[in-house]
């Protein structure tokens, strides 16, 4: 009966994962992740917890005890990565962060010995890379994706760099971030368990504002001032690491200095390049077929397989790349001794939503999930929640706000909808 009891508690805790955007798909292999993060009694407390960030009084009130009890339990999440807590003056905010990119990573962030994080590793990757369901349901879902490519600076340079707004720019995201930290790798941490793991740095991830002071707060990462922040770009562009963060404009909340070896977001985009499952950055490498003297130094480093060298019309041979698929990293134009590749700016330029409130509410319309973002219990007693969720429904395009309105079925967003012309 108590064994029941506890997968009943992790299943009511996968039904509330998977009511977010990024959700978990059920499987025995999640239940037994879960069962090695959470205990059944915590697993059946977070079941309850609403999307939006709350108080320790509303989470109390969820489970029906003392505040001063529910604030213990939120912080002793907090304090494995499980639960983040947002201080704001005298005022904290709880969120329970999703899978990916939150617990899942934050559980590798650093070495615990309370947590068996070999077995661990090993039910990540048997979840995530052989099943294939949750990544493909996490980056495939719809057109608008958790995390971007930064272009590597260096490489921005003549007319491409007057272009560069200061969203694209790392060393901006720096520059503004009101707390940096840095954790170990996820990826090549799990790898390193795995007996996998290739050489590249592992104590070199980012993460920033709100979500970095939490992580420092509770130990899963470590401070770091602006200056260590810009030597691990440095390192990074040394490597030829890949830089992937958060997709948003304001307050970016991680960069990962990627390998294409480990890394899961670059093995997703490597198997399913023509799907679009990361979000490129706004620049692609360009030949000077005359300069080029087919090499190959520019290929190797391609997380994505994107440039290839081929035998060029009465000459010898020459880079081409394959713009469906590149990224736009930049990593590929780095090494070429000739001078023959360059960034350039897109002929499109990639929208990235403003912030991560309008990034959930268009992952959550095209993953037909809008409704569980609306009606969530926090977010109808908080008006300013529900006003910033439906301006940012009304800022959409005409189609997804059509969208937005089948999906919720009401009244009175279609009222709100036809006063501003759809």
């Amino acid at each position: 009966m108590a064994h029941q009891t506890a997968r009943d508690s992790y299943a009511r805790l996968t039904e509330r994962l998977n009511r977010f955007p990024q959700g978990a798909p059920p499987s025995e292999m999640l239940s037994r992740i879960l069962s090695l993060l959470f205990r059944p009694d915590e697993a059946e407390l977070v079941a309850r917890l609403p999307l939006r960030p709350f108080t320790a009084r509303a989470a109390a009130k969820a489970w029906e005890m003392p505040e001063a009890q529910a604030e213990r339990i939120l912080l002793e999440l907090a304090g494995r990565g499980l639960m983040v807590d947002i201080v704001r003056g005298e005022r904290v905010l709880f969120t329970l962060p999703p899978p990916m990119a939150g617990f899942f990573e934050f559980s590798l962030m650093r070495t615990r010995g309370e947590l068996d994080q070999k077995l661990l590793s090993e039910l990540f990757y048997q979840y995530i890379t052989v099943e294939e369901e949750f990544i493909t349901s996490l980056f495939l879902g719809g057109e608008t994706q958790l995390g971007r490519i930064f272009p590597h600076e260096p490489v921005l340079t003549g007319e491409t760099s007057l272009h560069v707004l200061d969203y694209e720019r790392s060393s901006e995201v720096i520059e503004m971030a009101s707390d940096l930290a840095v954790g170990l790798c996820y990826c090549r941490h799990k790898m390193e368990h795995l007996g996998r793991a290739c050489d590249a740095p592992m104590d070199i991830c980012m993460t920033f504002n709100t979500v970095a002071a939490s992580l420092v707060r509770h130990g899963t990462a470590r401070a770091v001032d602006k200056a260590e922040a810009r030597d691990l770009l440095q390192q990074a562009w040394d490597r030829r690491l890949v830089q992937f963060g958060e997709n948003v404009r304001r307050e970016v909340n991680f960069i990962c200095h990627c390998c294409p070896c480990c890394c899961e977001a670059l093995i997703t985009a490597r198997r399913f390049g023509h799907l679009h499952p990361v979000h490129t950055s706004n620049y692609l490498p360009a030949v000077e077929r005359e300069k080029c003297t087919g090499c190959g130094l520019c290929a190797r480093p391609c997380p994505v397989d994107a440039i290839a060298v081929e035998k060029g019309e009465g000459r010898g041979a020459v880079a081409s790349v394959d713009e469906e698929i590149c990224l736009g990293c930049g990593v590929c134009a780095r090494d070429c001794p000739t001078g023959a590749m360059s960034m350039v700016p897109r002929k499109e330029r990639v929208i990235t939503p403003v912030n991560a409130t309008h990034r959930t509410v268009l992952m959550a319309i095209e993953r037909g999930k809008l409704q569980e973002l609306i009606f969530d219990n926090q977010v109808l007693r908080s008006h300013r929640a529900l006003a910033a969720v439906l301006g940012v429904v009304l800022r959409l395009p005409a189609v997804k706000r059509g969208l937005a309105k089948s999906q919720l079925g009401s009244r009175y967003l279609e009222r709100v909808c036809e006063r501003v012309g759809y």
